[in-house]
């Protein structure tokens, strides 16, 4: 698959981003979520620079991320016990069925 380039517009910028086909509607999402968050941080910290706005949205997001791989990993878990829990049930259930059998 070849990537083509897509412009997004950043605090003002234009940037050309490479993109695979079928992706552009998620690139664009991904870039106004960003522009929100970036002009967001430039309201609230009028001294910072371009490069420490950017910085702090990095950080931001790799925040957010990590605590959605937080979840995920708890929901995971909670899944396995569950399911650990079932079997358990079926297995039981399965042998008391076999033992009134006989």
């Amino acid at each position: 698959m070849t990537s083509h380039a897509i412009e997004i517009s950043l605090l003002g910028r234009t940037y050309s981003i490479a993109c695979p086909p079928g992706q552009e509607k998620a690139l664009q999402h991904v870039a106004e979520k960003l522009e929100q968050q970036l002009s967001s941080l430039k309201t609230r910290t009028n001294n910072l620079s371009r490069e420490e706005i950017a910085i702090m949205a990095a950080l931001n997001t790799g925040y957010e991320l990590l605590e959605e791989q937080q979840k995920n990993q708890d929901y995971n878990k909670q899944m396995d016990e569950k399911i650990g829990l079932l079997q358990a049930t079926l297995e039981n259930a399965l042998v008391e069925r076999s033992t009134k059998e006989d």
